[in-house]
């Protein structure tokens, strides 16, 4: 529920603001509101000297986006709400290869004990299993290892049994951004996808679980909020 309403906020902010990205001179203008404030638009032109129809666009911009606000007889002031807009893009435009973490992986050969060991050893959300070359062939969630451990023998009952195999692992690439990543989570109500090399969709590079997902927007979420008060 947290992911389906924190990524529903983040739509909504996207269908507005979907190439939010500020120009050098509104970055200018609120710098300059935010040291001066109030400030006219008339006030504003003279710092920056350029004329007020030319300011215009730049300051109705701002206004709509919640970065200045316009209050009549006072004029405009530095509002703060880009704080949110900013804590929604910069962290869903991460790239998972930023916030990976390494695989935790067994062989084809392994039983579902030695898997189940790992596991905990390693505090781990998945494992991976890989052939021989290394090059992935399947996963196996907690749950999978929970359910195989009351149904069979677990010290001779190889990992294949349980895994799910390629093709039908979701995966994702490095340069996909956590938001791409956390929509395939949530989509396939999965709890982790394997990040794998493009050309080889076998070759696993590293592993993005809900877990870390949520733990790194909270941090981004606390940093914001730590800028927000310094201000």
């Amino acid at each position: 529920m947290f992911f389906q309403s924190l990524f529903g906020t983040y739509i909504e902010y996207r269908k507005v603001f979907c190439e939010l990205k500020l120009s050098e001179r509104q970055k200018k203008i609120v710098e300059i509101v935010k040291a001066k404030q109030p400030l006219s638009g008339e006030k504003i032109s003279e710092l920056l000297d350029i004329s007020r129809a030319t300011l215009r666009p730049d300051l109705s911009f701002l206004t709509l986006v919640g970065i200045l606000k316009a209050t009549p007889k006072v004029g405009y002031t530095y509002s703060g709400s880009d704080l949110e807009s900013v804590f929604f893009f910069d962290t869903f435009r991460k790239k998972v290869a930023d916030i990976m973490t390494s695989p935790v992986l067994v062989t084809s050969d392994s039983y579902i004990q030695d898997a189940i060991i790992t596991l905990f050893m390693y505090d781990a959300d998945v494992i991976y299993v890989i052939d021989e070359e290394k090059l992935l062939l399947g996963i196996m969630s907690r749950k999978d290892l929970l359910r195989a451990s009351l149904n069979s023998n677990i010290a001779s009952t190889p990992v294949a049994v349980c895994m799910t195999r390629m093709p039908h692992i979701k995966t994702c690439h490095q340069n996909m951004n956590i938001l791409e990543a956390a929509v395939l989570l949530q989509d396939y109500a999965i709890d982790s996808l394997p990040i794998v090399e493009e050309k080889n969709e076998r070759q696993i590079l590293g592993s993005v679980t809900k877990s870390a997902l949520l733990d790194y927007i909270i941090q981004q979420a606390r940093s914001t909020e730590v800028n927000r008060e310094e201000e």
